[in-house]
């Protein structure tokens, strides 16, 4: 029974010890992990004193990351009503609700209802190069918020987001695509579906800059089509194609043809940004 008593005694004293070890190992390791963080925040205190926040558009000294400088801010032409319901191209005064543009009249879109978040000048011009041609791919969030507040009335869970595509070609060359970069960010926010793969660009356009509405058309015939699984989830479905920029409309215009003609419910499109013509 002594022996008994005995090792009772020495087996409790070795796990003592041993929870003490671990005591002793958790405690250096909070330790150590309080002392990480502490410099963490000294050293992200540093890095702001020798690269201080940057606005996003001009890079010029700002209070804190992820925004805008004043100038910057006070010149983005944002896009409020009232504007046309059909192209989202905003009009000088309020002539009533729910009304057309003589433009989208006289040659309507094949979607429904378009909307961006700025006009294409000034900052908002500067962010969308940025984010295509600077591997700004930061610039995805903001953008993607003011996108998500523009089209807050097209988004919704019954929504399903499908990016422009980009060729194969001209992704392994940029190494993302921009629109679904901006596509997920809106998501993201509005908690709308999200379907990257739905259309494949199957030939390798002429980029579409300098070039006429014919001749936008003319490059765009054939450039798309449906995936297999864009072909089993489009039918029925509320469709919202998304881009940095709408110009004159041909990509969209052409994209929504081919949504509707594989049976999508209804098509719109959101941009970040648009190109108004106040002449």
């Amino acid at each position: 029974m002594k022996q008994i008593h005995q090792r009772l005694r020495m087996d409790t004293e070795r796990l003592n010890r041993a929870d003490d070890e671990r005591a002793r190992r958790f405690s250096a390791r909070g330790a150590a992990a309080g002392l990480w963080r502490g410099l963490a925040r000294l050293g992200g205190a540093a890095l702001d004193l020798a690269l201080p926040p940057q606005c996003l558009a001009c890079a010029s000294p700002v209070a804190s990351n992820g925004g805008l400088c004043l100038a910057c801010w006070g010149g983005m032409r944002l896009i409020e009503r009232p504007y046309c319901e059909r192209l989202g191209t905003p009009f000088p005064a309020d002539f009533g609700p729910g009304l057309v543009s003589p433009r989208a009249l006289a040659s309507p879109p094949a979607w429904g209802r378009a909307r961006a978040a700025a006009r294409f000048e000034g900052p908002a011009r500067e962010l969308v190069h940025r984010l295509k041609y600077a591997d700004g791919l930061h610039l995805a969030g903001p953008m993607g918020a003011l996108m998500a507040r523009a089209g807050h009335e097209l988004l919704g869970p019954d929504a399903l987001l499908v990016p422009v595509p980009l060729h194969r070609g001209r992704m392994w060359r940029r190494r993302f695509n921009q629109s679904a970069l901006l596509a997920r960010q809106v998501a993201k926010i509005s908690g709308a579906a999200l379907e990257l793969q739905a259309i494949e660009r199957i030939k390798a356009t002429r980029p579409q800059v300098g070039l006429t509405a014919a001749q936008r058309a003319a490059n765009l015939q054939g450039a798309f089509r449906l995936s297999a699984r864009g072909r089993a989830l489009v039918p029925g479905r509320r469709i919202v194609l998304v881009d940095d920029v709408m110009t004159t409309g041909a990509t969209l215009d052409r994209l929504a043809r081919l949504l509707r003609r594989a049976g999508a419910a209804e098509v719109d499109a959101l941009t970040f940004a648009l190109v108004v013509n106040d002449a």
